[in-house]
């Protein structure tokens, strides 16, 4: 126990003194996040919406395949994008392997699936008569895609705030893809696994904390969107 106390203790003054490695791990952290969120929902998003609003052969399929690809293994996507992007691969030319562009490669084709999925669902819950109503009103078919989208706004960004909680807290595309390689591609999540396995409690604990306090806050927004920014 006062080993842990002591932890704890050094793990808070590392995190409140801003320590340049927890600096440095939470910066690259959140713009690898933020970037790969950006590209995932400009993707996602009129994808999802597509698929919501309209009717074609197969669309039970593409949901259900989307629905599975919520649960798939972070790991699996890191070794898929391992292989397109290693030396010998169909993408080893474009030298990704081991940066930051390669994790975000990585990071948005494991997100993509969850912003298109949340988003089919926020879309389809929009009461159906709105889209009629809009066109019955005079709108267009863009301007009542629009409103339609004004309606599941909350739903969207709540989509939105899930993927961008996955890839702050996913360690498997990370590890395989950036090699957490310091001071180029090492993360929150990576450099935590790294310290734990040196015996480095003190800081694996105060990147812990970081993720932690990071996870609390993206909740807390979903939360509030799911809510209908109600709550």
């Amino acid at each position: 126990m006062q080993t842990f106390k002591d932890a704890l203790e050094n793990a808070l003054r590392l995190v409140l003194s801003l320590d340049a490695n927890v600096v440095e791990y939470a910066q690259r952290t959140l713009l690898i996040a933020l970037v790969s969120t950006l590209i995932a929902s400009l993707i996602g998003i009129p994808v999802g919406m597509f698929i919501a609003e309209r009717r074609f052969p197969g669309k039970r399929a593409v949901v259900t395949l989307l629905n599975t690809l919520l649960a798939v293994p972070t790991v699996a996507v890191g070794l898929l994008v391992y292989t397109l992007l290693s030396r010998n691969g169909p993408l080893g030319s474009w030298e990704l392997l081991f940066t930051v562009p390669g994790i975000i490669i990585g990071e948005v084709l494991l997100i993509v699936p969850i912003v298109t999925a949340f988003t089919v669902t926020a879309v389809a819950r929009t009461d159906r008569d709105v889209r009629k109503t809009a066109l019955t009103l005079g709108a267009n078919s863009r301007q009542a895609l629009w409103i339609v989208f004004r309606e599941s706004r909350f739903g969207v960004l709540a989509a939105v705030i899930a993927a961008f909680g996955r890839v702050v807290s996913e360690v498997g595309v990370a590890m395989i893809v950036g090699g957490n390689a310091d001071e180029f591609t090492r993360t929150l999540t990576t450099a935590t696994v790294q310290n734990v396995d040196m015996g480095n409690f003190a800081l694996a604990l105060a990147l812990g904390l970081v993720l932690l306090a990071i996870s609390l806050s993206v909740n807390v927004l979903f939360q509030y969107f799911q809510g209908g920014g109600h709550q």
